[in-house]
């Protein structure tokens, strides 16, 4: 039995360590799977919008193309048969009016003040190739950058006494027009509806994960969660199934368990009474009987400890109480019957939520430890103090103490260390009592070695009860 718990633990410590083997690789990388599997969706679902409009943007490029030709060929057609109509005194003023009214502006060719040209990007040569096809093949149209800043386009007007070359220089926001608002908005949109289903879509589906993790830990307590809910996708569901049929068992075993260590241990305790009895009024000589009983109250002890292991568990509810009391007692109630226990170090608490009764047999069972192995003339201190989010309850003795390598195995049922520390009564379930008591409440049981000698055996509770154990109670 200490074998595969041993096996057991060993498997949960490199379970873990391969779980969180990649969040060490990848720091920031989410730890849950609605965050991963969100991020995993909103990439996907980025990329395609980028995609849709990176087709959208191409496929509108040859329209958006001829549609600027269109306007451009049209101004030119316009421009030109104005100049050549019109009366030659009167070009000057036609030219300023279009200038003013249409932002249009007309250049000979090479009389241009501060003209640098620059080649124009794949929208303007696409606008070129429109031009050249349906006005001029000679047609060119460039970008200036120097003090005359817009969108130039070539062209020719013939006057029957030769050819004269102009540039037409219009603003480039009145041919180039960007993205309509309307389509990014639209986009942004879609994109952000998307996102808020796919969000709503992956935290319905790891709810119930969610639900099983606080029940497995609740099971790990030694608590009973509530059955899980068995609807849903089919693959959930039978996983739900699985799980509550698991935890069924275990209940039932566990119960098994409690009720098998209880029928031996109260049928041993008969005959030991019997035997006290007969002892007693058997007239033998007073140190035998000193001896045998003894060795008698040595088995009842053992007995009783049985009896807790089956028992810390089942049948007492979280309470809200007063820890520092509770420590004060113990050292009172010890304190009365001439042990050197006291209480050396009492913080104030806020109210908390334990088991007073598994608490208060945690406390015994290491007071009697540290006074069985360190002397009951060596000075034992309780004290409550707290530590972060914790409230620690400290067992200090000035025994020999426990080789650290040894204290994990230690806290495993019917486990002792062959030397003072343990001696050779007992049925090795004290520290197990207290490690199980321990994890029922979401904390932690401590051996720590004392500075100056000795061992501080700390328990240590949450102040604020784990979210699981509030939801799932013990035995529902």
């Amino acid at each position: 039995m200490v074998k595969r718990t041993r096996r057991r633990g060993s498997f949960t410590r490199l379970t873990g360590q391969a779980l969180r083997a990649p969040l060490r690789r990848f720091p920031l990388l989410p730890r849950t799977l609605l965050a991963r599997t969100f991020l995993l969706l909103a990439g996907l679902l980025t990329a395609s919008v980028l995609a849709w409009s990176g087709i959208y943007a191409w496929l509108e490029r040859a329209p958006r193309a001829q549609q600027a030709a269109q306007i451009i060929i049209s101004v030119i057609n316009l421009t030109r048969a104005s100049l050549v109509s019109a009366d030659p005194q009167r070009r000057v003023e036609l030219l300023t009016e279009l200038s003013m009214r249409e932002g249009l502006r007309i250049y000979l060719d090479g009389d241009i003040p501060g003209f640098d040209p620059i080649p124009g990007d794949r929208s303007l040569a696409a606008i070129e190739d429109e031009l050249r096809k349906r006005l001029d093949p000679r047609t060119r149209i460039v970008v200036s950058r120097g003090i005359q800043t817009g969108l130039f386009v070539s062209f020719s007007i013939s006057d029957g006494e030769g050819i004269d070359d102009y540039w037409l220089m219009l603003p480039r926001n009145r041919i180039e027009r960007p993205l309509a608002l309307e389509v990014v908005g639209w986009g942004t949109a879609a994109l952000l509806l998307a996102l808020g289903g796919a969000f709503l879509i992956v935290r319905r589906v790891t709810r119930p994960l969610s639900a099983m993790k606080r029940a497995a830990r609740a099971i790990g307590r030694g608590e009973r969660p509530a059955p899980l809910p068995e609807h849903g996708a089919e693959e959930l569901a039978e996983v739900a199934h699985a799980f509550n049929q698991m935890a069924d068992d275990l209940a039932r075993m566990e119960d098994e368990r409690a009720l098998i260590l209880a029928g031996i241990s109260h049928d041993l305790r008969t005959p030991l009474t019997r035997l006290r009895l007969d002892m007693e009024m058997a007239g033998l000589n007073p140190d035998a009987v000193r001896d045998m009983s003894a060795d008698i109250d040595d088995m009842d002890k053992i007995i009783g400890q049985f009896l807790d292991f089956a028992r810390m568990t089942t049948g007492e509810e979280p309470v809200e109480g007063d820890l520092v009391s509770l420590v004060l007692e113990a050292a009172q109630a010890y304190a009365r019957h001439g042990f050197a226990v006291s209480a050396a170090r009492l913080d104030p608490l806020p109210s908390m939520r334990f088991r007073p009764l598994a608490i208060r047999r945690c406390l015994n069972n290491l007071v009697d430890n540290a006074l069985r192995h360190a002397g009951e003339d060596k000075p034992v201190e309780l004290s409550c103090v707290i530590d972060g989010p914790d409230a620690c309850i400290d067992v200090s003795d000035r025994g020999p103490g426990i080789p650290p390598e040894q204290i994990d195995r230690l806290k495993r049922p019917f486990t002792r260390l062959d030397n003072s520390r343990t001696g050779q009564s007992g049925a090795g379930l004290g520290l197990a009592i207290v490690e199980r008591t321990l994890r029922a409440h979401g904390g932690r049981f401590e051996l720590l070695p004392r500075e100056g000698g000795g061992l501080v055996a700390r328990l240590r509770l949450p102040l604020a009860p784990p979210a699981a154990a509030s939801r799932d109670r013990p035995g529902q």
